[in-house]
């Protein structure tokens, strides 16, 4: 018998409901997103910025979640991968619209070891392998210059399952600062925000709307 979909929190939010660990408060937000049928609950904001200062935003999606905090994957020579390179710190939003939640998270980013690119690089269906050979992301190109790539990338890897780039792999965004946001009526929504104690815990300290 299923043990039916993940209840909603009873109670308000504040700093003494939400569970004392930041990546656990986000887990049973998520399985609760999950179960309430939110679109693409995986779909997160990525903010990097440049050296100088100017910042970028795009969404790409959650693929792996564990105490060194959220991981995704892209092409390392993205604006996104080449601005992490030069200023490793980056900023996500979750927005769980049927919900009224968000998720907000900024930190340090550290590049995946390569085995676990290659894993989950594995797991990717052909044609997703493909693209992501033939694709020079984020570079301008002509018209019929991707189908030409994607034909030249088909041709070359034949009968054979298309190997990890060298210019494709993953990040991880650690949590120096998660914060869980409840609407509520008038605008007076509920903001708890986490932050390292300095001991080893996280302080949880509610913000005004």
């Amino acid at each position: 018998m299923s043990p039916g979909p993940e209840p909603l929190d009873p109670e308000p939010l504040g700093p003494q409901t939400v569970d004392p660990d930041p990546i656990s408060q986000f887990r049973r937000w998520y399985a609760q997103a999950e179960a309430a049928g939110v679109r693409q609950p995986d779909a997160m904001t990525l903010a990097t910025a440049s050296p100088a200062g100017a910042v970028s935003a795009r969404t790409v999606l959650l693929r792996g979640l564990d105490e060194r905090g959220f991981a995704f994957f892209t092409n390392l020579e993205s604006a996104k991968g080449v601005e992490l390179a030069v200023n490793p710190r980056a900023a996500l939003v979750f927005h769980w619209r049927e919900l009224e939640r968000q998720v907000r998270v900024t930190g340090p980013v550290d590049l995946l070891p390569t085995d676990e690119a290659t894993r989950y690089w594995a797991s990717r269906p052909r044609g997703h392998r493909v693209s992501a050979w033939a694709s020079p992301q984020s570079r301008v190109v002509g018209d019929a210059d991707l189908p030409a790539r994607v034909a030249e990338i088909e041709a070359r890897f034949a009968g054979t399952d298309p190997p990890l780039p060298p210019f494709w792999g993953g990040f991880v965004v650690g949590v120096e600062e998660l914060e869980c946001w409840q609407g509520r009526p008038d605008r007076l929504h509920d903001r708890v925000r986490y932050r390292p104690d300095g001991h080893g815990g996280w302080q949880r300290d509610r913000l005004a709307p």
